[in-house]
C-alpha cells in the first residue's frame, strides 16, 4: 500500500505527541526536570544533644539517627555534647566520637568537649588547660555537658571554669541536688560569674529552671515544680546582672519552666530573648520533645523567635 508523504508525516508527529503525553505521567530522573530538592533545614539550631548510648535502658543514638530525626524537625544544627563523669549518665560519652561527626557533617554538628575535674592530669590547672585547648584545636566550640558531683564553686570546679575562660569557649552547666549543687537563689552560681567576668555560662537542668521562679526550698532544685511563677526568681535576678549568663532551654526542665506558667513565660522569653537557646536533649530515638509545641503555641514575635530558635546560638558559637 502506498502511503503519502504528508500523511506519513501527519501520523509520526501524533504518535510522538502521544508518546511524549504518557510519559509525562512516570518518573524519569534526568529526562525532564529534576524532582524538587528537599527544603534545607532552617529554622532551629539545637544547642543540647548526644550521641552514642547516655542510659542503661536506652537505646543508641547515632549520628545518621540524629541526622535523620533533625531533618524531621527542621533542626539546622546540633551541638553534640560529652559526658564525662561517673554521676552524669549510666555510660560516658567521650568528646572524640563528638569531634568525630563534626568533622564528618561540618554543616549539621557542633562539637563540645569535657573533661571532669577530679581526672588525673599532670601540671593541675595548666594540665587542664593543655587537654581542653587540644580538643579546640581539634573543632570544639565550648566546655560541657559539666555535670559534675560537686559544689558548682568548688574549687576543682573553678579551676575548669578559669581554663575555659582562658581558652576563650562557653560553658554549658547541668544544675540538681547531685550535679553542679547550689542552693535556693544560686549564690554558688554567682560566685562563679563575679568570678570569671569572661566566661560564657550556659545554664540547663532542674536547679537552674526551678530557680525562674522565687520562693523554692532546696527540695525544688531537684524537680519540675508546678504552678505559677513566683516573684523573685534567680534567673531574672542574674541575667540582669550578670551578661555572662545564658539559658539552654532543653529537657523536661526547659520546657516546664515555660509551660508551668505561659503567661509568665511568654514575657521571660520576650525580656530575655536576647539570652535563652532553643534545645532539647535529645539522646535517643524516638523520644518525645516538648520544646517544638510548647515554644510555637507561645506566638512570638519573629525577631524574637529568629534570636531563640537559632541567632543567640550563632553568636555564642561563633557559627557566623
Amino acid at each position: 500500500m502506498t502511503v503519502s508523504r504528508r500523511h506519513f508525516l501527519r501520523t509520526t508527529a501524533l504518535s510522538a505527541a502521544s508518546t511524549l503525553a504518557g510519559l509525562s505521567t512516570v518518573s524519569l530522573p534526568g529526562l525532564f526536570a529534576a524532582d524538587s530538592p528537599q527544603k534545607r533545614a532552617s529554622k532551629y539550631i539545637d544547642v543540647h544533644t548526644h550521641i552514642g548510648t547516655t542510659w542503661n535502658g536506652n537505646k543508641e543514638l547515632t549520628a545518621d539517627g540524629l541526622l535523620h530525626w533533625m531533618d524531621e524537625h527542621d533542626v539546622e544544627m546540633s551541638v553534640l555534647l560529652p559526658l564525662t563523669s561517673p554521676e552524669s549518665s549510666s555510660f560516658l560519652l567521650l568528646t572524640e566520637p563528638a569531634l568525630q561527626a563534626a568533622k564528618d557533617h561540618p554543616d549539621r554538628f557542633v562539637a563540645f568537649c569535657s573533661i571532669d575535674p577530679r581526672t588525673s592530669v599532670r601540671g593541675g590547672r595548666n594540665g587542664f588547660r593543655d587537654v581542653i585547648q587540644r580538643y579546640v584545636d581539634q573543632g570544639a566550640r565550648g566546655f560541657g555537658e559539666h555535670k559534675v558531683g560537686l559544689d558548682f564553686d568548688d574549687p576543682l570546679m573553678m579551676q575548669i571554669y578559669d581554663v575555659c575562660q582562658e581558652v576563650g569557649i562557653p560553658l554549658l552547666f547541668h544544675m540538681d541536688n547531685q550535679r553542679g549543687m547550689d542552693q535556693p537563689g544560686l549564690p554558688r552560681l554567682e560566685h562563679a560569674l563575679v568570678t570569671f567576668p569572661k566566661l560564657n555560662f550556659i545554664g540547663h537542668g532542674p536547679g537552674w529552671w526551678a530557680s525562674i521562679s522565687g520562693g523554692l526550698t532546696q527540695k525544688d532544685l531537684m524537680s519540675y515544680p508546678t504552678g505559677k511563677v513566683n516573684p523573685g526568681g534567680a534567673i531574672d535576678r542574674l541575667m540582669e546582672q550578670y551578661p555572662n549568663i545564658y539559658g539552654d532551654l532543653s529537657a523536661g526542665s526547659g520546657s516546664n519552666s515555660i509551660s508551668r506558667d505561659k503567661d509568665f513565660g511568654r514575657e521571660f522569653m520576650l525580656r530575655r530573648q536576647d539570652r535563652l537557646l532553643f534545645g532539647t536533649d535529645y539522646l535517643q530515638p524516638g523520644q518525645p520533645v516538648p520544646q517544638f509545641e510548647v515554644f510555637d503555641s507561645l506566638n512570638l514575635p519573629a525577631d524574637a523567635q529568629r534570636k531563640i530558635y537559632r541567632g543567640n546560638a550563632e553568636k555564642l558559637l561563633k557559627l557566623v
